[in-house]
């Protein structure tokens, strides 16, 4: 017969293990509960690849997709693929408070993917005969700046913040920055300078650790064509290491965004360049977690190329 202290005892230890094992259901209900996520730039192709690949998985990812006019809204959802439409916002990035109202306290990961987009304006350089370019949507200095400066700011504390970028950042005299350039009649320069603006969020973005965990991903040049058919090498300061590949799929970037959202701890802190070797050059990429090991921790030099 067992004695009442050692009943007592069982009983103890019973409830004890009981509100464990209920603490521990909690803390795996928790943990399993889907991240959200804000995707600016929706109705872009890249930011686009990205959210859809996102909606795509909502076990891990409850994402909220911004996009710029209630047009590009609708050509979003009807381009199909189930996109709900409670899961896209119109918001003007360059309007802060539209921002706060949408990335609310709740939200745990941002992702930036808006960009001014050049379209040729008719007209062409009488001294270069080349097309001149202008951003009819918002110069970079208010899109890739201040819109994301915005961004930036509206994200709660402990967010982890993922920034699509680009390569160019070491060269102030990057084509694409002569892009929208125009020259006044007293001979100054103005406009363009796409990538630098760029490069003045990136820096931006950085200064908010650690409040705001950060990742800065810089592809080459932009293919439309599937992903995890090529082998991704990571580089920093626009270095040509590792293949003579200047181009990286769209599909591919948005994985690794979203890989940097799965594994915070190898991504977090981290700015670097994004190429593609030639499909069946190598094995394709599958471990994201390892991706950046073999830069062995180094990061892009902001000190490199001139900044606004």
């Amino acid at each position: 017969m067992h004695s009442p202290w050692s009943v007592r005892t069982s009983l103890l230890l019973l409830a004890a293990m009981s509100q464990g094992l209920s603490q521990l259901s909690s803390s795996c209900h928790a943990l399993a509960a889907p991240q959200k996520v804000v995707v600016s730039g929706a109705g872009g192709q890249t930011g686009q690849a990205l959210f859809r690949k996102l909606l795509a998985l909502p076990d891990e990812f409850a994402p909220l997709g911004l996009v710029r006019s209630e047009s590009s809204k609708r050509a979003l959802l009807d381009a199909g693929g189930g996109v709900p439409e409670d899961a896209v916002a119109v918001v003007d990035v360059t309007d802060f408070a539209a921002l706060q109202a949408v990335i609310g306290p709740d939200v745990q990961a941002v992702c930036i993917a808006t960009s001014a987009k050049p379209a040729p304006s008719g007209q062409v350089d009488p001294d270069t005969q080349r097309p001149v370019f202008t951003f009819p949507q918002g110069d970079p200095e208010l899109v890739d700046w201040i819109g994301q400066k915005n961004q930036i700011d509206a994200c709660p504390a402990g967010a982890q913040v993922v920034l699509c970028s680009t390569m160019g950042g070491t060269d102030p005299n990057h084509p694409l920055n002569n892009l929208g350039r125009t020259v006044t009649e007293d001979g100054t320069r103005q406009g363009g300078m796409i990538v630098q603006w760029k490069r003045k969020s990136e820096v931006y973005l950085m200064a908010q650790s650690p409040k705001l965990q950060y990742t800065i991903v810089h592809p080459g040049g932009l293919l439309n064509e599937p992903g995890g058919e090529r082998a991704l090498v990571p580089g920093v300061d626009d270095s040509m290491e590792g293949t003579e590949s200047r181009t990286v799929p769209r599909e591919d970037v948005a994985q690794v965004m979203l890989e940097a959202f799965r594994h915070p701890d190898h991504y977090a802190g981290r700015s670097f360049d994004l190429r593609a070797k030639p499909v069946g050059e190598a094995e394709p990429t599958t471990d994201f977690a390892r991706l950046l090991a073999p830069l062995e921790g180094r990061n892009c030099d902001y000190s490199l190329g001139a900044t606004l």
